[in-house]
This record gives C-alpha cells, structure tokens and sequence, in this order.
C-alpha cells in the first residue's frame, strides 16, 4: 500500500526541467504531500522558485505523471501563502548544483548580504569570483566568474 513516504521517494526521481541535475524535492520546491484516507488522491503542493516560473507547468506535468504510475490520481497545486527561498535546497541539492557547474548559494541562515558575499568557484572552489552579471538565463540564476580558475559560471541568486 503506498504511502507519503513512497510518493517522497518518487518525487525524488523527478529532475528539475531547467536544471536536470537536481531533483525537485532537493531544489524545495515541494512544499507538502498529502495522501487521502482511501490512499486513492495525492495532493502535492508546488513552491515554485519565482511568480511566473516558465517551468511550473512543466513540474505539474512530471508530477501528475509520475504519481499516476503509483496508481494514484494527482491534484497538484501552487503554494501561495509560503515564498521559496535558496534556503529550501538541500546539502545534496547544494552538491548537486555544484556538480553541475552551477554556484549554489549561500550557507543557510547566512546574516551576510548575498549578492555582495563572493559565490564559491564550482570549478575550482575558489571565493576568488566576481559578480559578473545579476541577470543569467533565469531570472533565479546570475553569472559569476572565477579569478583563479579563469572560468564562467552560473550561480542561483539568494532569494
């Protein structure tokens, strides 16, 4: 009989459509699962990163797929009353970017103003970086780049 926690494992196996190498129970963008009684319905509540996420729809989609396959019908819906924050990723989500060349941000619970604290290097693990632009191929991700190492990267901005 499947239960909240076989539903967690799957979302688990589900991969962020911007940035497959994290998968969206590590980026934090599930809220809440919640199983009915007749464990028949799952509904899952989304947080996505920003308003207007290009991906949303992409997540409700992979979601609502995945949970069929558990035989289970899926309600799935946008969080509101709680904003998502850099805070939600996991150490493995953290790990995760990391390994995708992607800055994760910084320590959580960090009292240093973000944007100004220097994004450690995924490349070479350098805080030898600059800011290069607030504006990457999201609206949640910059551009950085490494003094030491000399690469480009991508960095999710602290939200």
């Amino acid at each position: 009989m499947i239960d909240e926690h076989d539903i967690w494992q799957a979302l688990r196996e589900l991969p962020d459509p911007e940035i497959p190498t994290i998968n969206l129970v590590d980026l934090g963008v599930i809220l809440s699962v919640e199983l009915d009684a007749g464990r028949r319905c799952a509904r899952v509540l989304l947080l996505p990163t920003f308003n207007g996420c290009p991906a949303i729809e992409l997540m409700r989609d992979q979601i609502r797929a995945r949970l069929e396959q558990l035989g289970l019908e899926a309600r799935v819906e946008l969080a509101r009353e709680v904003r998502w924050s850099t805070e939600r990723i996991s150490a493995a989500g953290r790990a995760a970017l990391a390994s995708a060349g992607i800055a994760p941000p910084g320590v959580p619970g960090s009292t240093l103003i973000p944007l100004i604290e220097p994004a450690r290097c995924p490349h070479c693990g350098s805080r030898h970086t600059t800011l290069e632009s607030a504006f990457g191929p999201t609206l949640c991700r910059a551009i950085g780049h490494c003094r030491d190492c000399q690469q480009p990267f991508e960095q999710f901005k602290p939200l």
